[in-house]
């Protein structure tokens, strides 16, 4: 006896596809309000909590690695018990964080809670991603769709430095976690009456040890960076974190190349694109995180401006990627990713140069054209670079697709927080400017490093190349 198959679900309606949309979109304007009211607040939690500029970049940081380190099994699990599901349970975990974020009473209990964010985190932007591309199966409305995503994260930054310097200008820092509690309230309700459940068709198995080596790696790394300026660079300390990394480097390579089910399947960075993809996503957040972090110091401690202030002048930075990223989907639409690429690296090459030599007294008006730069670099990249990652899989796999992209963007904001903080960290006022020198350098060169990709990327439309299943995704 023959079974019928059992039929496919029926494609939502287009008002559906593009609702979905805006419910996901919600949790990624979370997630990037949660980064740059942080930014913009980091000299008043000091100041609050006593706090010197390296416990600081582990307030950040300690974000941006558990969530880095927990993104891809983060995907994998959404494909197996369900993206609705674990989209729901990322939002309760950081709107529990963020109230602990909030009553924290010292550094330990602050970064702690800043981990546990990570751990919501790690649950929201590649599983919101994953919904979104299964809810768009066209590939044009699809790229289309990544465009307004990656939007979205240009307005959560226009929103987080001025609401967060307007909290902090009429409360305290703490108001800077409080203000989660709505925005998660609404996505936890909306996702509930508007997305679908959806999973992959058959659940990979855990992959433990990748996890594990994985997640060593990346806390080596950044740990280094962060203390590499204190306990000195070739000090005792220095080497074993280099060592360390180095060992799980390998053990992760070998055994995630004898694992049938990996939780990263290398052979995905034999295609050129993919790689390029991954460079991109680092080298994006080297520069903004880098730019975020540089000019909030700046401004508040060498310009002393109000934190209120220093959150207006980076509206022009928000601006440019909130106007260009929809233009840059509807580019990569069009014509595939090399030209947003090439426009993507162009204004961030431009943007560094403007600010390489910066002093305290550098005109406004060049530090607003950088700023403007970037932010439509920054704009450019998101669309290309993520669509050629989530293509690079079928659809069945896109939560671990997004889940590298994703895992890429915040290796490269944690080394970003990292950088820009050891050029400074304890740096008198005065010389903060030329001590951040090399940090604008390092962002002009994060913008050719776009340039490269874009010169050896495909020119072709997305609609015309279908996802291809490289090594048994």
């Amino acid at each position: 006896m023959i079974t019928a198959p059992s039929p496919a679900p029926p494609t939502p309606s287009a008002r559906r596809r593009w609702t979905v949309l805006a419910v996901c979109c919600l949790s990624m304007f979370l997630v990037g309000l949660d980064t740059t009211i942080v930014n913009v607040g980091l000299p008043a939690i000091g100041r609050g909590l006593d706090i010197d500029t390296r416990g600081l970049e582990w307030t950040v940081d300690a974000y941006t690695l558990v969530l880095a380190g927990l993104l891809i099994s983060s995907g994998a699990l959404a494909d197996r018990f369900g993206r609705r599901r674990v989209f729901q349970c990322g939002l309760a975990v950081f709107g529990t964080a963020s109230l602990l974020c909030a009553l924290a009473p010292s550094t330990g209990v602050l970064v702690t809670a800043r981990a546990l964010q990570g751990v919501g985190a790690s649950m929201l932007s590649p599983v919101a991603l994953a919904i979104v591309v299964n809810a768009m199966p066209d590939p044009r409305e699809r790229a289309q769709a990544i465009g307004v995503w990656a939007s979205v994260f240009g307005l959560s930054m226009a929103a987080g430095p001025v609401t967060g310097g307007a909290l902090l200008a009429w409360l305290d820092w703490r108001a800077l976690f409080w203000i989660n509690a709505p925005v998660i309230a609404g996505a936890l309700l909306l996702s509930a009456v508007f997305v679908p459940e959806s999973r992959a068709p058959r659940a990979r198995r855990p992959d433990l040890p990748g996890q594990v080596l994985l997640t060593v790696v990346l806390a080596a790394v950044v740990g280094v960076l962060i203390e590499g300026p204190h306990v000195g660079w070739t000090s005792s300390a220095a080497v074993a974190g280099y060592a360390v990394a180095v060992v799980a480097a390998a053990g992760f390579v070998r055994v995630e190349s004898r694992r049938p089910e990996p939780l990263m399947d290398l052979r995905l960075f034999r295609r050129p694109a993919f790689t390029g993809a991954v460079v991109g996503a680092v080298a994006v957040f080297v520069a903004l995180n880098m730019t975020l972090l540089l000019t909030t110091l700046y401004l508040q401690h060498t310009r002393q401006w109000t934190p209120l202030a220093a959150g207006v002048a980076t509206l022009p930075l928000a601006a440019g990627a909130t106007v260009f990223a929809p233009w840059s989907g509807r580019l990569v639409a069009r014509t595939g990713p090399r030209l947003p690429l090439l426009l993507a690296g162009g204004f961030v090459t431009a943007g560094g140069l403007c600010m390489a030599g910066l002093t305290s007294h550098t005109s406004v008006f060049l530090l607003l054209t950088a700023y403007a730069l970037i932010g439509a670099g920054f704009g450019f990249a998101n669309a290309p670079i993520t669509n050629t990652a989530v293509n690079g899989l079928p659809p069945a796999r896109a939560g671990v697709a997004g889940a590298i992209t994703s895992t890429a963007r915040q290796l490269g904001a944690a080394v970003g927080i990292a950088l820009a903080g050891g050029l400074v960290s304890g740096i008198d006022p005065a010389g903060l400017a030329h001590a951040s020198r090399p940090g604008w350098l390092a962002v002009a060169g994060c913008g050719a490093t776009l340039l490269v990709i874009a010169h050896l990327s495909h020119p072709e439309p997305v609609a015309s190349a279908a996802p291809s299943p490289v090594g048994g995704a």
